[in-house]
C-alpha cells in the first residue's frame, strides 16, 4: 500500500489542477467506459429526454404492465411512466429467484459481533411472512407503516414487506427520540409501527421499544406496535404490542405482490427544513425504482457477485437507496452493520471489509476524517485488497481526506466517486462514473446523463465559471420527490418557488473551468452535521421548549471533523442565572426532544440577539461570531449594534 500524500503534495496537486484518470481496469469493463460515451448519453438525454428515460426504465426493472407515457410535467407536479404497473419488492427479490435463490442477499454484522447471512430465497420468505402478518393486522394498499428499527436484516425485510403489499413505509432513524418519532408518525398517520426491544450502539442498548410505546400513546392512528426481539430487554406487555415472532408465525412463505401503478406512493421520509416542522418527502414507486437501480449499477459499477457496503443507516435516504433497494434490484450482496464505527476498536470497519471481502465501500466524509485523524496504523492491520471502488456521500469532502481515502484505504488503485444528491432527489445526481470520469479531489465532477444541473444567481441568471451561486436542476428526473406529504403548498414554495419550473436544491455550488461542480453547502437555515441534515429551527424550538429559555438562535460553524458544528445563542428568561451546568442541561434537553445528532456543540448565553428593525434575527452575523470571523456584510438594518458588540465581547 503506497504512502499517503503529505499536505504539501496535496496543495501542489490542486494548484496544478491535476486530475486522477479512471483506472484502466474500469475503463475496459465499466458500464460506461469513457467520457465520449458519457457525452453521447448526456446529449441523447438532452435532445430527447422522454426517449432516453423510457429506454432506461425498460432496461432497469420488470413491468407487469408497460407504461405508455414517459412523463407528464405540469410544474411543480410530475408523473412518470404513466399506466405502467410494477412492484419494488418483486424487482428486488422474485425476479432473482430462478438464478440467485442460494446467493447471499444480506450479510449482517451486529455490534456484539453476532452474524447472519440471508440468501435471496430466505429473504423472499421472510418478506412474504411479514407482509402476510401486516395484512392480518389490516394493513393494505395506501396505509402507512412506521419503521423504527436498528440496522438489522429485519429493517430491510420491513421495507420490502411494505412495498410488497402497496403500503407506504416511513422509516425513522433509530437515534431519534420518542418525541421526534411521535411527531413523524402523527404527520404520516401511521397505522402500525415496527420496532425492536432495543438496538446496540457503543456497547449500550438503545431503548427503542420504550420510545415507540411512548410515541404510540400520543398517536391516535397507531393501532399496533410490532416488537422484534433483538436484545432480550423486555417481553411485550402493552395492549397495543404484538411480538414480531408471533405475527409472522404460520404466515405463508410466498405471497403474490400487489402490482401498483408507477405513481403509487412508496415511502415517506422526514427531512429537516428551514422551519421547525420536518418535511415528509414523498417518493413513488416506478421512477424511484428505475433511477436507484440505474445509479447503483453505473456509479458503483456494481456486478452481481459484488459485496457492497454502504455504511449509512436505513433511517436516512442513503440507507433506503444504497443499502436496501439499489443493491438488491441489481442482484448484489449488501452488508448491514448495526453499531458504531469505533466499537469495539478503531479498526471495526476495516475488520468488516477484510472478513466480508467487501468490493465497494460507500461512507461519509465525517467517518473518513475520523479515521484519518487516528492514522493509518488501523487500516494497515487489515487486508483491504478486495476493495475496488470507494464512494463518499452526505456532504462535500475536503481534498486532504479525499486523497487519504484514495491512497490509504484504496491503495491508490480504487477510483473515488464523490456523490451529490439529497433525500428529495431519491438517487445520485452529480458524480464521477468510475470508468469514464477523471476525478478532482473535492469535486463531485459532472451530472449524470439526464440530469440538467445549473448554477444560477437569485435572479435566475447563469453564474460565470469559478463563481459561486445557487444549484438548480432544470428538468424533472424519475426519482424526484412528488410532494411534501400533506402539504403541497410547502412543496411548491420550498422546491420550485425560486425559479418557476426549476428545482431549487438549497445548496450553493460553483463550476470550474472544466464544468466540474464543487458543492459549497446549504444556503438556507439547514445545516449538515456529520452528513445528516438538521433544520436549525427544530433545534431552536427544542431549546425554547425548556421553559428557562426566552429565545434561541442556532447556526453552524465549520468543524474539522463533522463538517459543521452546532452553536446555540440563548437568551434566558428573567431571573434565570447562566450557570455552567445549565449548558449541559439544555444540551440534554435537545437530545431528549430530537436525538443526540441535534445536540449543540456549544451553547452561548447572550443578553440579546442581533435583530433587524423588523425583528428578524440576523443569523448571518451569528455565523460570523460563531466562526470567529469579522463581520464584513451590511449591518445597516441591525436595530442595535451594541448587541453585536456584546456578543463579540463575550467571545473574547
Amino acid at each position: 500500500m503506497s504512502e499517503p500524500a503529505p499536505s504539501t503534495e496535496i496543495h501542489s496537486v490542486l494548484s496544478e489542477g491535476r486530475v486522477f484518470p479512471p483506472p484502466e481496469s474500469f475503463s475496459r469493463a465499466a458500464h460506461i467506459r469513457s467520457l465520449e460515451e458519457y457525452g453521447r448519453l448526456a446529449l441523447e438525454a438532452r435532445r430527447d429526454p422522454d426517449a432516453y428515460w423510457g429506454a432506461r426504465a425498460r432496461e432497469e426493472i420488470f413491468w407487469k404492465e408497460p407504461f405508455r407515457t414517459v412523463l407528464e410535467w405540469k410544474p411543480p407536479d410530475a408523473r412518470w411512466f404513466i399506466e405502467g404497473k410494477t412492484n419494488l419488492s418483486y424487482n428486488c427479490l422474485d425476479r432473482h429467484l430462478s438464478t440467485r435463490r442460494a446467493q447471499v442477499a444480506i450479510r449482517f454484522e451486529g455490534e456484539p459481533e453476532d452474524r447472519r447471512n440471508l440468501t435471496y430465497g430466505e429473504l423472499h420468505r421472510e418478506v412474504c411472512r411479514l407482509a402476510g402478518g401486516l395484512k392480518s393486522l389490516g394493513v393494505g394498499k395506501g396505509d402507512r407503516v412506521g419503521i423504527y428499527l436498528p440496522q438489522v436484516p429485519e429493517a430491510a425485510v420491513a421495507m420490502l414487506a411494505c412495498a410488497r403489499i402497496g403500503a407506504l413505509h416511513s422509516v425513522v432513524f433509530a437515534g431519534f427520540s420518542a418525541e421526534a418519532l411521535q411527531e413523524r408518525m402523527k404527520d404520516a398517520g401511521a397505522k402500525v409501527l415496527l420496532t425492536a426491544d432495543g438496538g446496540w450502539r457503543k456497547g449500550q442498548v438503545v431503548p427503542l421499544r420504550k420510545n415507540a410505546l411512548e410515541a404510540a400513546r400520543q398517536v391516535s392512528t397507531l393501532e399496533r406496535v410490532v416488537v422484534l426481539g433483538r436484545t432480550g430487554a423486555v417481553a411485550p406487555s402493552d395492549p397495543k404490542e404484538v411480538s414480531w415472532a408471533s405475527l409472522v408465525s404460520g404466515q405463508p412463505e410466498s405471497l403474490e405482490p400487489e402490482w401498483v401503478e408507477s405513481e403509487h406512493p412508496l415511502f415517506i421520509l422526514y427531512t429537516s427544513g428551514s422551519t421547525g416542522k420536518p418535511k415528509g418527502v414523498l417518493h413513488t414507486t416506478g421512477g424511484y425504482s428505475v433511477n436507484v437501480s440505474l445509479t447503483t449499477r453505473w456509479v458503483f459499477d456494481l456486478k452481481p457477485d459484488d459485496i457492497f457496503w454502504c455504511t449509512a443507516d436505513i433511517g436516512w435516504v442513503t440507507g433506503h437507496s444504497y443499502v436496501v433497494y439499489g443493491p438488491l434490484m441489481n442482484g448484489g450482496t449488501t452488508v448491514l452493520y448495526e453499531g458504531a464505527p469505533m466499537t469495539p476498536g478503531p479498526d471495526r470497519f476495516w475488520d468488516i471489509v477484510e472478513r466480508h471481502r467487501v468490493n465497494v465501500f460507500y461512507t461519509a466524509p465525517t467517518a473518513i476524517r475520523s479515521f484519518m485523524r487516528l492514522g493509518r496504523e488501523w487500516p494497515d492491520r487489515h487486508d483491504l485488497s478486495s476493495l475496488r471502488l470507494l464512494g463518499t456521500v452526505g456532504e462535500p469532502i475536503n481534498p486532504e481526506a479525499w486523497i487519504w481515502y484514495r491512497e490509504v484505504i484504496g491503495g491508490g488503485r480504487c477510483p473515488v466517486v464523490d456523490t451529490w444528491w439529497q433525500t428529495e432527489t431519491g438517487a445520485i445526481m452529480i458524480t464521477p462514473l468510475p470508468g469514464a470520469t477523471p476525478t478532482k479531489p473535492g469535486s463531485a465532477t459532472l451530472p449524470l446523463p439526464g440530469i440538467e444541473a445549473e448554477v444560477l444567481d437569485r435572479h435566475g441568471r447563469p453564474v460565470p465559471r469559478g463563481q459561486g451561486g445557487l444549484l438548480f436542476v432544470a428538468r424533472p428526473w424519475p426519482s424526484m420527490l412528488r410532494t411534501v406529504y400533506g402539504d403541497p403548498e410547502r412543496y411548491a414554495k420550498a422546491y420550485f418557488g425560486e425559479q418557476p419550473g426549476k428545482y431549487f436544491t438549497g445548496d450553493g455550488a460553483r463550476q470550474d473551468e472544466d464544468g466540474y461542480f464543487w458543492l459549497m453547502g446549504r444556503v438556507d437555515d439547514v445545516v449538515n452535521v456529520a452528513g445528516h441534515r438538521l433544520g436549525t429551527a427544530e433545534v431552536e424550538s427544542a431549546l425554547v421548549a425548556d421553559g428557562r429559555v426566552s429565545e434561541a438562535a442556532v447556526v453552524g460553524r465549520p468543524d474539522e471533523l463533522k463538517g459543521t458544528a452546532l452553536v446555540a445563542f440563548v437568551t434566558l428568561k428573567k431571573g434565570v442565572e447562566p450557570k455552567g451546568e445549565l449548558r449541559a442541561e439544555l444540551a440534554e434537553h435537545v437530545t431528549k426532544l430530537i436525538g443526540a445528532i441535534a445536540r449543540p456543540d456549544e451553547i452561548r448565553f447572550a443578553e440579546a440577539l442581533p435583530k433587524t428593525r423588523s425583528g428578524k434575527i440576523m443569523r448571518r452575523l451569528l455565523r460570523d461570531v460563531a466562526s470567529g470571523r469579522q463581520t464584513t456584510g451590511d449591518t445597516t438594518t441591525l436595530e442595535d449594534l451594541g448587541v453585536l458588540a456584546a456578543l463579540r465581547g463575550e467571545e473574547e
